[in-house]
């Protein structure tokens, strides 16, 4: 078991929750399972948190560890409980956990060796008072680390650098200025990473080796497409160069990952148009990312539950792209009055129906896009229960 310091004054248990009196209030501690769970285990742990990619960059980095030959316990908010690997017998040599802000609010002295923040953009409005405090539960990630761990962040997202500035360990920047010593260069189909002074692990040990090499790492043949997927190969290859990843082995499992079901995926091409489901886009910015994939034109199903984001910053993209609009769940009418006058909309009343819609109006060279841009909770149990009845609706077609 980690030994936990003491209690610091205007710890978790000193925050009080909305509303009312409540334990927290009254000065007693609360643990979030990830907190409870780093207090049982002593294996180093890489921590990836975002408002999107989180799960592709999760599960490339997993896989990534694997190819090259290490345990590896993958999980979080991915879907494994961190607490699950606690009550094991078996070790690993890395633990690689998806971390989401609502975990990241109740932790205390959570530190991971390696932390990941790929980006912070509009989502959870409803929960968070604005965009600060939302991009502060984000930060939380580093407030426990020292300059012997590592913190790998967007150089190009203002609120990465934002709540970044002035941590304590060591900062390997992506997307950050051509040619810097210290950081990685991201173009169209490759990836050039250097750090000389990034504290590197040599495998399987913790002891720390310094590197002059510039590593490059060709992301032509990789089957996660889009300038966000970029960015996530990215930080998942620097993780992995940082606990002693080969780049042969970096980039054989690059070249075989072929993604996660729900984030743009490949449903089926009939009479020449292409439906994708894409539920995971539960917020604004992850239905902008998708749209930058594509030129040819979209067919869009979007709605759900409401989550506070800006609709009307993807207004130019579905002007320029989007040549039907369709619109499920309760948020239809908020996002009408956003976008409803940027291209053809209509509503639909279920799933069944909004495919059948796109259907009737797709032409050969189209493509079917479900990104919602809200939650599934207003008429399915969950994102994934969403995109299966996306995909069950299409195959029926």
């Amino acid at each position: 078991m980690r030994p936990a310091p003491a209690r610091a004054p205007g710890g978790v248990g000193s925050w009080r929750g909305r509303g009312g009196t409540t334990v927290r209030g009254q000065g007693i501690p609360v643990l979030g399972e990830i907190e409870l769970a780093f207090r049982f285990v002593r294996e180093p742990i890489i921590a990836i948190t975002g408002t999107n990619g989180k799960t592709t960059t999760t599960s490339l980095l997993g896989a990534i560890l694997t190819q090259c030959g290490m345990r590896v316990f993958v999980g979080g908010n991915i879907g494994n409980p961190l607490i699950g690997y606690a009550d094991h017998s078996e070790t690993v040599d890395w633990i690689v956990l998806e971390v989401s802000s609502f975990q990241l609010d109740t932790i205390e002295f959570f530190r991971p060796d390696i932390g990941i923040l790929l980006n912070i953009t509009e989502d959870h409005l409803d929960r968070y008072p604005d965009m600060a405090g939302y991009a502060a539960s984000k930060g939380k990630l580093f407030q426990n680390q020292t300059s012997k761990d590592i913190a790998i962040i967007n150089g190009a997202d203002p609120w990465v650098q934002k709540v970044t500035h002035g941590i304590k360990s060591f900062r390997w920047i992506f997307n950050g200025l051509s040619g810097q010593m210290d950081g990685a260069v991201i173009t169209k189909h490759s990836l050039s990473i250097a750090a000389s002074s990034c504290p590197f692990r040599k495998p399987g040990s913790s002891s720390v080796q310094p590197t002059t090499e510039r590593f490059q790492i060709d992301t032509s043949q990789s089957r996660l497409h889009g300038k966000h997927n970029q960015e996530n190969i990215c930080a998942a290859a620097m993780a992995a160069l940082a606990v002693g990843c080969s780049i042969h082995g970096i980039q054989s499992c690059l070249n075989q990952f072929s993604g996660l079901s729900h984030r743009i995926e490949f449903v089926r091409t009939l009479d020449g148009v292409t439906y994708l489901d894409d539920s995971k886009a539960t917020n604004v910015d992850a239905v902008f990312r998708a749209l930058e994939c594509f030129h040819e034109p979209i067919i869009l199903i979007m709605g759900g539950r409401d989550k506070g984001g800006n609709y009307d910053v993807l207004k130019p993209l579905i002007r320029d792209q989007v040549k039907y609009l369709i619109l499920l769940g309760e948020a239809s009418d908020l996002i009408y009055a956003v976008l409803g006058s940027a291209t053809r909309t209509d509503r639909a009343v279920s799933m069944e129906d909004a495919v059948a819609k796109a259907h009737a109006s797709a032409s050969e060279g189209d493509v079917v896009l479900l990104s919602p841009a809200c939650s599934s909770f207003d008429m399915f149990k969950s994102y994934t229960h969403r995109g299966e009845m996306f995909k069950t609706e299409v195959n029926k077609l």
